[in-house]
C-alpha cells in the first residue's frame, strides 16, 4: 500500500480529494489536512509515500511545502497537486511534482495521476530492493556501492547519514564512506536496534561510537558532530539517562 495524505484548505475540495484516494485500491490515506503546516507534522511522525496537496493556501504553500520536504528528507513523498489555477503548473514541475490537477478534475484524471505515483513508487521499491543488505551471523552486512559488493563490519559503523535517495555510511575502519542507494528506514530494518538509533531524520548513530553529548548535539569517535533532532530527542535521552550514574 502506498501511504498517502490529501492536503487542500478548502473543506468541499478536501472532501473530493479524500473520496477519490479512498477509491484507488493501492492508497492507504494516512490523513487529512486542511494546511501545509499542520501536515508538517503528519509527516514528521510517519512514512509517508505520496502527498496529493493545493497549491494555493495561506501560510505556507503547497510549492513551498513540497520543496521543503525534498530538501530535508534523504527521499521525499512523491508529490501531485491540485489547484484552479493554471499558471502555478510549471511552478509546481519545478518543485518535483509527478502530477498536476487543475480543478475542478475528475476520477479519471485523478486515476491516472495516482498510477504515475504507483509507477514511480515501484521503482523507488525496486532499486531499494536491488541493494543487498543482509546481515550475516558474523555481524556484517552486504551493500551495492559503485557497481561492486562492500562487505561491512557493523561494529566499526560510526554513523549514516542521509543524501538524498543515498545513504553515506562512515565507518572507522575505512577511509572513505560508503555510498549506497538506500532509504534510511530500509537500512534501519536490518540494524540491531540495541545497537545502533536514529537520532534526526538525517542521521542514524552506532551508541557504541558516543564520545559525549552536548546540548543537541552528539559527538561521536573521530571528532564527528551529530545534531539530536526534536522528534528523536526524547528516546535518545531516555537510553542516555539509564546510563548516567548517579549516587
Amino acid at each position: 500500500m502506498i501511504k498517502c495524505i490529501a492536503i487542500d484548505d478548502e473543506p468541499l475540495a478536501l472532501k473530493k480529494l479524500v473520496t477519490y484516494i479512498k477509491k484507488i485500491p493501492y492508497l492507504e490515506l494516512v490523513a487529512q489536512c486542511n494546511s501545509a503546516i499542520e501536515a508538517q507534522q503528519v509527516v514528521n511522525d510517519n512514512d509517508i509515500d505520496a502527498i496529493f496537496l493545493d497549491i494555493n493556501m495561506p501560510n505556507l504553500s503547497g510549492i513551498d511545502f513540497a520543496k521543503s520536504l525534498n530538501q530535508e528528507h534523504s527521499k521525499g513523498p512523491i508529490m501531485v497537486f491540485t489547484t484552479a489555477y493554471s499558471e502555478y503548473a510549471i511552478e509546481g514541475y519545478k518543485a518535483n511534482t509527478v502530477g498536476y490537477l487543475l480543478k475542478p478534475y475528475g476520477f479519471d484524471e485523478f486515476e491516472a495521476a495516482a498510477q504515475k505515483v504507483k509507477d514511480i513508487y515501484e521503482i523507488r521499491q525496486q532499486a531499494a530492493a536491488d541493494v543487498t543488505t543482509q546481515i550475516d551471523d558474523d555481524g556484517t552486512i552486504f551493500v551495492k556501492s559503485d557497481y561492486k559488493i562492500v562487505r561491512i563490519d557493523i561494529d566499526h559503523i560510526r554513523y549514516i547519514e542521509a543524501m538524498s535517495e543515498y545513504l553515506r555510511i562512515s565507518c572507522d575502519d575505512k577511509d572513505k564512506p560508503v555510498i549506497v542507494l538506500l532509504s534510511m528506514k530500509k537500512i534501519e530494518e536490518h540494524l540491531p536496534s540495541a545497537m545502533f538509533m536514529r537520532i534526526h531524520r538525517s542521521f542514524i548513530i552506532n551508541l557504541s561510537k558516543i564520545v559525549e553529548v552536548k546540548k543537541n548535539h552528539v559527538i561521536l569517535e573521530g571528532d564527528a558532530s551529530m545534531p539530536i533532532g526534536d522528534n528523536y530527542k526524547d528516546a535518545f535521552m531516555a537510553y542516555v539517562n539509564k546510563k548516567i550514574l548517579t549516587k
